[in-house]
């Protein structure tokens, strides 16, 4: 399965990603997170796409201020123009399924095609186990539609297939159950937060990496949204290595 880990990058890249500030989601994935009272919803601890502070890391409202402005345009959208769910590697499993086993708090059994049976996993917009794989989506965490107004209307159907299919980066898909992914379905953090209050650090610093890591842009109201935030967050960092072009 293709690694999803952060690698680092030199110090001329502009820093900027992410540290989860969830402090009752734990799972397996690599704890990237600061420490504060668990009390606060700005408290760190290990959560999906939480990732530790390190050189070149910057406060979650400096991150969000280096998002590029932008008027965002729906114009032309169609979800098909980002393929996705493939199989990249060739291995037999496609990524979502990639997610999914990445993700496992407890490893699924892979069988014919790639197919799952059993595993456990923290959805951690909501806080709640899963033991069902069917029970989850892979949400995008810059949902496809949100993607395009921001900029990805201008890119080759190359670029935004490998925008959908990101396994390079923990926090650009995330397996979350089904009923938390279609409510947020394709709202920005003006419209949407995850319905567990402590999971908003680690959305709000997951979501700014994403559109760092891509170079989408963010308009006034989505600024301001994430920037009321971050207020809560004052112990979060974030960090990211850019896409390939």
């Amino acid at each position: 399965m293709k690694s999803r880990c952060l690698v680092p990058f030199a110090a001329a890249v502009l820093a900027a990603a992410l540290t989860g500030c969830n402090p009752q989601v734990v799972d397996d994935k690599p704890a990237d997170s600061t420490s504060s009272p668990a009390s606060t919803p700005s408290a760190a601890s290990p959560a999906p796409g939480g990732p530790a502070p390190g050189a070149g890391a910057l406060p979650l409202a400096d991150a969000i201020a280096a998002i590029p402005n932008g008027v965002e345009r729906r114009d032309g959208y169609e979800r098909d123009s980002f393929r996705h769910w493939i199989d990249e590697d060739n291995d037999g499993c496609p990524t979502r399924a990639e997610v999914l086993i990445d993700e496992a708090i407890t490893k699924p059994e892979q069988g014919d095609r790639c197919t799952l049976t059993g595993g456990t996993w923290t959805s951690y917009y909501d806080e709640t186990k899963v033991t069902d794989a069917r029970k989850l989506d892979i949400d995008h965490m810059v949902p496809l539609a949100e993607a395009w107004d921001s900029g990805a209307s201008e890119w080759t159907a190359e670029r935004r297939q490998a925008y959908a299919n990101d396994l390079g980066s923990e926090r650009s898909l995330v397996a979350v159950t089904a009923k938390t992914n279609r409510s947020k379905a394709d709202k920005d953090p003006s419209q949407w937060l995850p319905p567990a209050e402590g999971a908003h650090c680690t959305y709000g610093a997951d979501w700014t990496a994403t559109k760092l890591r891509w170079k989408l842009e963010a308009d006034k109201r989505e600024r301001a949204a994430l920037l009321e935030l971050a207020k809560n967050c004052p112990d979060t960092l974030v960090k990211f290595e850019e896409a390939a072009s």
